[in-house]
Parts: structure tokens; C-alpha cells; sequence
């Protein structure tokens, strides 16, 4: 798994890099910061793991040389930092794939969703609202919007989860010093209900996080004042300043928190290719290139649990996840800030 986690990054930087599209990559490395000192020992033995067991190149380093060399947040006991790690420009990434597919002979339609499905006589019949497709095989990739009536093999095996992010306008000079911003790298806290953040290429900041249970509560403004609140306690010399953008989306998060390049059928030419958890902008581009071999039948050797297994469902439990999820995030808040 470490290995193919390894050549999934090796497979994303050959593709942004093919000169095909610009998604602004800033490839420098993942820093996963300790939001508290407790964590640290954690942190410790999962380096030691990694470059032990792995042969990995991750470091461990404290709050001075985290705050001197790369950036000052205020929360940060110290920090593990893995080499692997790369920035994009997301809606970038999205029509440079577009564009190449396209490019390679791909039609894209959009804006056009599959209301229904049969098979007749070993044919697809997906219906549109302008019209039938029909196909020998169908590929799945649809992550967090996978309608849960799409199709019996995917019904209820993915819990998506909904992520709030945040930018503010451009920093001045004296804020980014205050910040300490060197690195524009990925950034990642080690709360459960994590923050991601990172200095953007024209000097705003990003943060992101969970936000609501439920759709219908994902305009509700305390999500975007709790990111707010957790931007200033990491950066307190922005306090005030006003958001410009903010958007959030659902995340799928599968029930064994592992992704899936799978055909779940082998007697129908079906496969899915999800259940990313939120590292989709890097592992897709390798379970796309998986499920690829799996159409073209040199699937030889893909033996890791991943391809041989299906993602797993909460079977007669499904009604209740959002409830269950509900009373976990307050036991996770609990931990990540009182423990």
C-alpha cells in the first residue's frame, strides 16, 4: 500500500507536468502539524515508522524550526514533514483533465446526469435528460455525488461528508511576516476534524475544514466563523480581516476510510474508482489510471485490497449515519480541543 500511495504521487506529478495543462502545482512536501503538544510523541513514533519500516524521508521538528523556516503558526507544537505533498489550483486541475480528455478523443457531456439505468442483453442503458447512452462497459467516478439510487453496487457505500473552505484577500508585507509564511506547501493539523491550509501564489491564505451534517445546513454562517475562529487562532495578526471567497462540497469518505479501483461484478462490465476521504486531488489521477486497467484487461498483479474488495456498506445502519455522525464529531471536538 505505501508503495502504491508512493507511485501515486510519482503518476500525479508526470501528468500536471506533461506540459498539457497549468493547474499551478507547487510540489514542496506535506508539513502535518501538531495543533498541541499531547500530539507530538504521536507523531514521533509515525516518522519513525515511516523511515524505519518504509524507508521514507519524513522528519520530525519542533515549533522553533517549524516558526523559523516555514511558518508561524501560533498553535503548532512542532511538525512531521513528509516529502510527498503538492499544491494545485483545483477547478485548474478539473478543466486541464477536461481538455486532455477531450484532446485524446474523449466526448464530455455536461450537465447531464444518469436518471437511470438497465442492462439489456449485456448493454448499458444509461438515461439522460437528452436521451439513452448505451455502452459495453460503464466506469464509475462520481465520489461524493454518487446518487444512492445510481446503481445497486454503490448504493450506501460511501458516507460523503461535507468540507468548508475559506480564503481571504491578499496579505501586505507586514502580514505575511507576521505569519511567517516561506513555504506555500500543504498544510495539515492533526485534530480529527482537521484544518487544511496553505499560502496560495497570489499571497492569500487558504483554510479549510468539516463542516455541516447535512446539506441543508451548509449556508448556515457559524460553519464559515468557526474556520474564521481557527484561521486567527493559528494566525492571530489576521484577525478582522474579512473573508472574499468561501465554498464548500462533499468528500467521499468511504467506511474503512480506504479508496477503491474496483470492479464489483465480474460478470458485468462495471467498475468504480472512489472512496478517496479527501486525498482525491492525488490518488484519482492513479485509481483512474487503475480502472483503466482493469477495462483493457491488464489488471495482472493489482492484488492489493483496494482492487480486490468492494467498498464496504453500514448495510441496515445507513438511516442512521448522519445521527451517529452527529454525536461523533461532538466526541471528536472533545478530543481535538479538550484533551
Amino acid at each position: 500500500m505505501h508503495a502504491e500511495i508512493v507511485e501515486a504521487f510519482d503518476v500525479f506529478r508526470d501528468l500536471i507536468g506533461s506540459g498539457e495543462f497549468d493547474c499551478e502545482p507547487q510540489d514542496g512536501g506535506h508539513f502535518y502539524i501538531a495543533h498541541k503538544p499531547g500530539v507530538m510523541p504521536k507523531l514521533e513514533k509515525e516518522s519513525k515508522l515511516l523511515n524505519d519500516v518504509f524507508g521514507y524521508d519524513s522528519r520530525i521538528m519542533g515549533r522553533d524550526e517549524l516558526h523559523k523556516k516555514f511558518v508561524k503558526d501560533q498553535e503548532a507544537a512542532g511538525a512531521m514533514f513528509k516529502p510527498d505533498g503538492i499544491s494545485i489550483h483545483a477547478a485548474k486541475l478539473a478543466f486541464g483533465y477536461i481538455n486532455l480528455a477531450c484532446k485524446l478523443g474523449a466526448t464530455i457531456h455536461p450537465a447531464s446526469p444518469v436518471m437511470g439505468w438497465k442492462v439489456v442483453d449485456g448493454v448499458h442503458h444509461l438515461t439522460t435528460p437528452g436521451g439513452t447512452v448505451r455502452a459495453r462497459s460503464v466506469a464509475l467516478a462520481t465520489a461524493g455525488y454518487t446518487p444512492a439510487a445510481l446503481n445497486n453496487r454503490t448504493k450506501n457505500r460511501l458516507m460523503p461528508i461535507l468540507s468548508n473552505s475559506i480564503t481571504i484577500r491578499p496579505l501586505d508585507d507586514d502580514e505575511k511576516e507576521a505569519c511567517g509564511f516561506q513555504v506555500r506547501s500543504p498544510l495539515t493539523d492533526t485534530r480529527t476534524l482537521r484544518h487544511y491550509y496553505r499560502f496560495l501564489p497570489d499571497d492569500r491564505v487558504q483554510i479549510g475544514s468539516r463542516s455541516a451534517v447535512t446539506g441543508d445546513d451548509a449556508e448556515n454562517p457559524k460553519h464559515l466563523n468557526a474556520l474564521q475562529a481557527g484561521l486567527y487562532r493559528k494566525f492571530p495578526a489576521l484577525e478582522g480581516i474579512d473573508l472574499d471567497y468561501s465554498w464548500w462540497g462533499w468528500v467521499d469518505v468511504s467506511h474503512d476510510m480506504m479508496p477503491r479501483a474496483f470492479q464489483p461484478d465480474p460478470d458485468r462490465t462495471i467498475y468504480y474508482a472512489m472512496g478517496y476521504g479527501g486525498n482525491g486531488v492525488m490518488y484519482s489521477a492513479q485509481a483512474g489510471r487503475r480502472m483503466a486497467q482493469m477495462f483493457a484487461g491488464k489488471a495482472q498483479g493489482l492484488d492489493l485490497p483496494i482492487f480486490t474488495s468492494p467498498l464496504p456498506s453500514h448495510g441496515i445502519l445507513t438511516p442512521f449515519r448522519r445521527l451517529g455522525q452527529r454525536f461523533m464529531c461532538l466526541w471528536y471536538h472533545f478530543q481535538d480541543e479538550m484533551m
